[in-house]
């Protein structure tokens, strides 16, 4: 039987290659007052919790959740798809109906598949609680996404890959996250990481501080994951990864982003100025247009603004899923700076 995960015979090999949880997003509105009655923990945060749990707390709104194919890294790939990088995400679904439903969501968008099936565990969901004011408060049953197994990964498996993308919630696996950068490493691949969630930085200091140092090509981090990081803030935070990445992003909402790449002095580029209504996916686009940029050897300016396009066409929609069409409007500004 074919290894799912290895890359077919094609003409030509993708040139971004996403790894994590694949997670169908159950994005549901609620007040305030819902989160405090029946949410435990932090608002704004992620918890790992079993389906049990989603299904209770769904039940509990008495509302029909928006479903999409999600996961940070799948949301980047996805993206960049749509933005004309040639993309492919790999992850571990289960045999049932959320995995049919994943695959053929990724391949409607021109994203390529590689997803290894688990005959057992169901496919993974993420129940994305989204506040008026936009802020979404994330509970996460991985499943199947949890069993991807790391002998899976060599060389082999990005090859004439140019850059793999790798999700923080990977961390939690850590024989999983060193054979991914391992085997990228070892292709001759550089290596992005997203860091997903203050407690995803909290819970794995020691793997994010061995995978920054010589690994990392490239690294992502909001201002709650900066601050996890240094308890100083988000310049602080960004001052310690340029002494060990090559380029690192610090994204700051509504003020734009910190950018330092190559000896550069850190850049702040605005953000676009526009209503949110829900903040579902805005880091991994965002990630998704600085990418597609950076692919397209574009400076890193540049490659800060499409990502602020990026991220600001999601949150003026509910879920994690652009329309075509407003990628190929931020597309077009690609293609014509490229």
């Amino acid at each position: 039987m074919p290894d799912p995960l290895a890359p077919p015979a094609a003409i030509l090999p993708v040139e971004l290659v996403g790894v994590g949880s694949p997670l169908v997003d159950l994005v549901v509105a609620v007040e305030d007052a819902f989160l405090a009655r029946h949410v435990e923990g932090a608002k704004g945060g992620m918890q790992l919790v079993d389906a049990e749990r989603i299904a209770a707390i769904i039940k509990s709104g008495k509302v029909t959740p928006l479903q999409s194919a999600g996961g940070a890294a799948s949301n980047t790939t996805v993206g960049a798809a749509n933005l004309g990088i040639r993309s492919a995400f790999i992850g571990s679904c289960g045999q049932d109906d959320f995995g049919a439903f994943y695959h053929q969501a990724l391949t409607d968008q021109g994203c390529e598949p590689r997803l290894a099936i688990h005959p057992e565990l169901p496919t993974g969901r993420v129940l994305s609680l989204v506040t008026p004011d936009a802020e979404r408060t994330m509970r996460t049953c991985l499943g199947a996404a949890a069993a991807l197994d790391p002998a899976h990964f060599t060389s082999a498996t990005f090859a004439g890959v140019r850059l793999v993308m790798l999700e923080g919630y990977t961390l939690f696996n850590v024989d999983l996250t060193r054979a991914i950068a391992r085997a990228a490493k070892e292709a001759g691949c550089e290596l992005a990481l997203d860091l997903a969630s203050f407690e995803v930085v909290e819970a794995n200091r020691a793997v994010l501080s061995e995978l920054l140092d010589g690994f990392v090509d490239l690294v992502f981090a909001n201002q709650d994951e900066a601050k996890a990081w240094n308890a100083a803030g988000a310049e602080a935070a960004l001052a310690d990864f340029a002494r060990q990445v090559p380029i690192c992003v610090v994204k700051l909402g509504k003020d734009g982003a910190l950018i330092a790449g190559r000896g550069q002095a850190p850049v702040q580029v605005p953000a676009e100025l526009v209503e949110a209504i829900d903040t579902t996916g805005a880091g991994d686009c965002w990630a998704a247009g600085f990418l597609s940029g950076y692919l397209r050897g574009l400076p890193l300016v540049q490659c800060g603004r499409l990502g602020a396009l990026s991220g600001a066409a999601v949150v003026q929609i509910a879920g994690a899923q652009v329309p075509r069409e407003q990628w190929l409007g931020i597309k077009g500004y690609l293609d014509a700076w490229a």
